[in-house]
């Protein structure tokens, strides 16, 4: 498995934890990383930290998005692996300027399927295309 997918995985594992707990993020974050000692290696440490730190400090400007586009449905009738999902996604589209739009759809997409239901990845690519449209999210240029 690749280090940025792991760290992704991770991420949506430390989200899911958030969004159950209602805690503070930031000892939410200690707590779980705590656990995992051993689990998070130097090279994905950094975008773990990043998703999980990110997402919680744009919570309300990714849902307000997520509100927008997510076509019947409201962020907190989502499924937990969905809306976190959804949230990592979206935060890379906004901050993460060098993974392309694409890739990032299709991680959640694969993501998804892994730790959500049937629908969950039909449901999260058709709400991240829609928003990578209506907002022009743009993939970097090829170098």
């Amino acid at each position: 498995m690749g280090e940025r997918r792991q760290a992704r995985i991770l991420a949506l594992q430390a989200l899911y934890y958030a969004d159950v707990d209602k805690g503070d993020p930031k000892e939410i974050l200690d707590l779980f990383c705590e656990h995992l000692a051993g689990s998070v290696t130097e090279s994905v440490n950094p975008l773990f930290f990043q998703l999980v730190t990110g997402v919680c400090e744009s919570r309300e400007t990714i849902d307000t998005l997520l509100d927008k586009y997510a076509t019947n449905w409201r962020v907190n009738r989502m499924s937990v692996v969905d809306r976190n999902v959804l949230r990592m996604a979206i935060f890379e589209f906004l901050n993460c300027r060098d993974i392309p739009a694409t890739v990032s759809i299709n991680e959640a997409v694969d993501i998804g399927k892994r730790f959500g239901t049937r629908a969950t990845g039909p449901f999260v690519n058709g709400v991240l295309d829609r928003i990578r449209l209506a907002e022009q999210i743009e993939s970097p240029p090829c170098s």
